[in-house]
């Protein structure tokens, strides 16, 4: 099978397109026929090997030791290991693993990681909603503990996460404001935001506004920036993570009535995963997709997303 490999960190230039063996799956695992994989931060942290940690996560300190990349995949299961009893040859289903693969034709997956895919979404839509909305969910619902009625700050409302994060708020019930760029106003706007903030002509930390929650979607404002327009008992969420902001964060929550939680690399909690669920099927996550790419353009792809201007999620196309 096709695959897109890397034997050593660096820019997307050690993407190497090649035929390697297909996969064959363990016993609680689906053997799926890939459609649609998306770009991930964890992706790129993968690929560069950078900051270190992501090399401690993907196993592999000097050189990477899963082959192939891709967190996120959707496809068509194939063949499913002896243990597996939610799915069955013909079912399509998209997921999220750590262990990476999807950036390849054919991918295997535990069954606890893969969810049904909805008839009425495609493979590009499955892919794309995923990452975005478990990840939003968490920050929110679990980090942020998010309160209908509250007020609540999106920095980076128009990324892959920012878009899902904003609709996701207001159907919790919260009043939502939206920082994203000139050109990206309208459409943060139309994703249900009560406000916009245009970030090239507005400083938010330096308004006469109070927000019950900050999340910074895209790791781009420090606590320290963002301290003075937090309610005294507001919370402030980040996706950047390292030990050393952990511990930061710890202290400032156990010295303080703020709080400040970095993201960290952790699997969504069985009520995440449950309201995922729900808000799926009741048709209220609807993904962003900036771009797609074919499988042979994906060095051209992670460029484009490493220059941190994507509207929603970029998605690599399996034929």
């Amino acid at each position: 099978m096709k695959a897109m490999v890397y034997e050593n960190y660096g820019s997307p230039d050690v993407l190497e397109l090649r035929e390697i063996e297909k996969p064959t799956p363990k016993e609680d695992e689906v053997f799926i026929k890939v459609h649609a994989a998306a770009l991930s931060p964890m992706d790129w942290h993968f690929m560069t090997g950078t900051p270190f940690m992501a090399r401690i996560i993907g196993g592999g300190l000097f050189k990477p030791k899963n082959k192939v990349l891709g967190t996120q995949v959707a496809g068509q299961v194939e063949s499913v290991g002896e243990n597996v009893k939610r799915f069955q040859p013909g079912d399509e289903v998209f997921g999220l693993s750590e262990n990476c693969g999807g950036f390849a034709e054919y991918v295997c997956f535990p069954e606890d990681e893969a969810y049904p895919k909805p008839a009425e979404m495609s493979f590009e839509e499955a892919v794309a909603v995923l990452f975005s909305a478990i990840t939003a969910l968490i920050c929110l619902c679990d980090l942020g503990q998010l309160q209908s009625g509250q007020s609540v700050l999106i920095n980076g409302a128009s990324g892959g996460v920012g878009t899902l994060a904003v609709p996701i708020a207001k159907t919790l019930g919260a009043q939502v404001t939206g920082v994203c760029s000139t050109r990206n106003l309208e459409m943060v706007s139309s994703l249900g935001a009560d406000q916009v903030i245009d970030y090239t002509q507005q400083d938010f930390t330096q308004s006469e506004e109070r927000y019950d929650l900050i999340y910074d979607a895209v790791g781009k404002r420090s606590f320290s920036d963002c301290r003075r327009v937090i309610t005294p008992k507001g919370i402030y969420v980040t996706t950047e993570f390292s030990p050393a902001l952990a511990i930061k964060g710890k202290w400032i929550s156990m010295t303080g009535s703020q709080k400040m939680i970095p993201m960290p690399p952790v699997k969504p909690k069985p009520e995440i995963k449950e309201l995922f669920e729900e808000l799926l099927t009741t048709g209220m996550l609807k993904p962003t997709i900036d771009s797609c790419y074919p499988l042979s353009e994906i060095r051209e792809a992670f460029r484009y997303y490493g220059k941190g201007h994507t509207r929603g999620r970029v998605i690599i196309t399996v034929e």
